[in-house]
């Protein structure tokens, strides 16, 4: 016996006739439908039943039924009812049929779909307990992509930290630096949708200190508590959405030789920030508005009507800061919110609030 042809193509028979669908492998056609035999138990009590009644009115009409003169006025009428007594059970036999039939279509249905929802939940379940780690490696890629951000804003090798003798290199404050690096206008905030437990629901909630800490990005490669305050702030999901705002625009500003280090911004008073926070605009939060270096102030009004990029990070960072600073000045002293306007995301937002007239 010769060998079947492994080379015919899919779906095609050695013999060169097309195969038949229902049994190709991973079709559909692999898995039998409910009902979808030719004959079920159910047609085959429903064609006995058939047969024993046409059988019984056979023999009834044909040698127990007294006989009919011929001319009997009445025989047109017992030839309707005869016609009656055979066929009308016969149809009520077959439309029983049916119904059981579908009937049992629909449960079998039902015990496939009820099969299908068991296994997506477990797949969810098995999934869910195989991601537990998760959140750290999305940490670690943040802080990959923060350190490449920064490091082309400005800043030459960094080291890694001893602590963290596997994780990759950290990125240290800006500095000054003219590679420029691309970089993409951040997409609006997304609603999310609750399935199950979030990664921040059991996350400890961010201290003010730390908030503030990664606000400033680490000071040096040897920060270990910027690194630890930055990695914690990126577990946070409001946080996280503020520095990598911020990370933006640094980079950006970066490639203008604008940096956060250089500018020395006149401080407000907390009363001010407080009055921000609250919603107020315009002249009464002037004074927030304290960078006075026109040559950053000239560079960045020019890029920001110029590059379209930049002008929606920046205004993306504009919005993240004044949603987060709301939520952080209910809880913040007066001291913590002073620490905060001395940080370089703060002079981010003082110098790209002048731009887009925020304190007009």
């Amino acid at each position: 016996m010769s060998e079947p042809d492994h080379t015919s193509p899919a779906g095609t028979a050695p013999g060169g006739a097309a195969a038949d669908p229902a049994k190709r492998p991973g079709s559909l056609g692999t898995y039998p439908r409910p009902g979808s035999g030719p004959i079920t138990e159910i047609e085959v009590i429903a064609g006995a039943l058939t047969a024993l009644w046409l059988i019984g009115t056979a023999v009834y009409f044909l040698f127990l039924a007294p006989e009919r003169p011929e001319g009997d006025p009445e025989s047109g009428l017992r030839g309707l009812l005869t016609a009656l007594v055979v066929i009308m059970p016969v149809a009520m036999i077959w439309v029983a049929a049916t119904a059981a039939r579908a009937g049992r279509v629909m449960r079998e249905e039902s015990q496939r779909l009820q099969g299908a929802i068991d296994a997506i939940r477990h797949a969810y379940i098995a999934q869910q307990q195989g991601n537990k780690k998760a959140p750290e490696v999305d940490i670690a890629r943040k802080l990959d992509a923060l350190t490449a951000s920064l490091r082309a804003a400005g800043i030459g090798p960094v080291a890694e930290e001893p602590a963290a003798r596997a994780e990759p290199a950290r990125p240290a404050a800006p500095a000054r630096a003219s590679a420029p690096a691309p970089a993409q206008a951040p997409a609006e905030d997304q609603p999310t949708l609750a399935l199950g437990t979030q990664v921040s629901d059991s996350t400890p909630p961010l201290s003010a200190e730390d908030f503030i800490r990664a606000l400033n990005f680490p000071e040096t490669a040897e920060d270990r508590e910027g690194f630890a305050a930055l990695r914690r702030a990126l577990k946070d999901r409001t946080a996280s959405q503020l520095v990598q705002a911020a990370q933006d625009v640094l980079t950006l500003l970066s490639q203008e030789g604008i940096y956060m280090d250089d500018l020395r911004p006149d401080r407000a008073k907390p009363e001010v920030w407080r009055q921000f926070a609250s919603g107020a605009r315009g002249r009464t939060i002037a004074s927030l508005g304290g960078i006075r270096d026109r040559s950053s102030l000239a560079l960045a009004n020019a890029r920001m009507r110029q590059d379209p990029i930049f002008r929606d990070a920046a205004h993306h960072f504009l919005r993240r800061f004044d949603r987060t600073f709301a939520e952080f000045e209910k809880e913040a002293t007066d001291a913590e919110i002073s620490l905060l306007a001395d940080t370089r995301t703060a002079r981010a937002f003082m110098l790209l609030g002048r731009c887009a007239g925020t304190f007009d």
